[in-house]
């Protein structure tokens, strides 16, 4: 069965390129001042309300993978100095529909958080472009075939606490991602200052890292929890 473990980056769109009523509406959920104030700040979590900046995909058999990345004006391609990673940086439109062509040849997709997060941030996007979704990366929750959220298993598909990618790795024996000096709220500031291709690398590190704990966990907890 072919497997691809997934990881994405994103960024939201400006508060000021809302309309009235779309500022309305969100304002109602805020619950304080202060969260009236950082409303600008969370529009990166939503698929209506911002874009995706990166997408990794990662053969866990093969350790090799595909990185692409938003940028303006004329492609580029290159691969990473160790040989495993092609980048690929281009407009969002693109690369995504370059996505969800590959994620045909794949029947199984591993990601940390993908049902919460990923599968529809890429899902919902993907259709607001106007761009086909080839594969549902959501479905049902208590399975994990096709979909093998790594997060779901170590909550019992919600039954436990939850624990971050970082000290899960960590618990785990797998280099984390952030061991570089970089983590998730590090990606709105470095999207800001023009520092994409640093960002496109962490979310390899990402991918990367949910690969390692892909590997400790399926032949230990995955079996059983599986729906058979």
């Amino acid at each position: 069965m072919a497997t691809v473990v997934l990881d994405i980056e994103t960024a939201g769109q400006e508060w000021d390129a809302l309309d009235d009523a779309q500022r309305t509406y969100l304002r109602r959920n805020a619950r304080s001042e202060e969260e009236l104030e950082k409303l600008p700040e969370t529009l990166s979590l939503w698929p209506l309300t911002g874009k995706v900046i990166v997408v990794a995909m990662l053969n866990p058999d093969t350790g090799r993978g595909r990185i692409w990345y938003e940028k303006a004006g004329a492609r580029v391609e290159e691969t990473s100095s160790d040989g495993r990673f092609k980048f690929v940086g281009d407009v969002e439109p693109v690369f995504l529909a370059e996505f969800w062509r590959a994620m045909r040849r794949f029947q199984r997709f591993v990601t940390f958080n993908g049902r919460g997060f990923d599968g529809p941030f890429l899902m919902l996007r993907s259709a607001a472009l106007g761009i086909p979704v080839t594969r549902n990366l959501v479905g049902y929750r208590y399975a994990l075939r096709p979909h093998t959220d790594l997060l779901e298993a170590i909550t019992f598909f919600g039954a436990s606490r939850k624990w971050n990618l970082d000290f899960t790795c960590k618990a785990f024996g797998v280099e984390s991602p952030k061991e570089q000096g970089m983590d998730g709220f590090s990606v709105g500031p470095y999207y800001r200052a023009g520092r994409i291709r640093e960002i496109a690398a962490y979310c390899r590190r990402d991918v990367e890292a949910t690969a390692g704990l892909f590997r400790k966990l399926e032949k230990t907890l995955l079996p059983v929890l599986e729906v058979r």
